[in-house]
C-alpha cells in the first residue's frame, strides 16, 4: 500500500515544508492512522506560509511566491 501524502511531499516539495516524518525514522506501519499530519513552514514556524496561506503537502506549490524549490 503506498503512502499517498508521503510521495507528494518527496517530490518536488518547497524547501520550506517540514513536517514530524523528517525527524523520525521508523518504517511505515498501514495499520497505524496517518491522520496526524502536521505541516509548518520553516520561514514562519506555524501552519500557515508567508503568504497567510495554509501550508500542507499540496498546497505548498510553484504556484505560492513564497515557494523554493529543493
Amino acid at each position: 500500500m503506498e503512502q499517498p501524502a508521503l510521495s507528494v511531499v518527496g517530490q518536488d516539495r518547497c524547501s520550506f515544508l517540514y513536517w514530524k516524518g523528517l525527524f523520525i525514522e521508523a518504517e511505515w506501519d498501514p495499520s497505524v492512522p496517518r491522520s496526524e499530519r502536521i505541516f509548518w513552514c520553516q520561514k514562519t514556524y506555524n501552519c500557515l506560509g508567508p503568504d497567510g496561506k495554509v501550508v500542507d503537502e499540496y498546497e505548498c506549490s510553484p504556484a505560492r511566491g513564497c515557494y523554493k524549490g529543493l
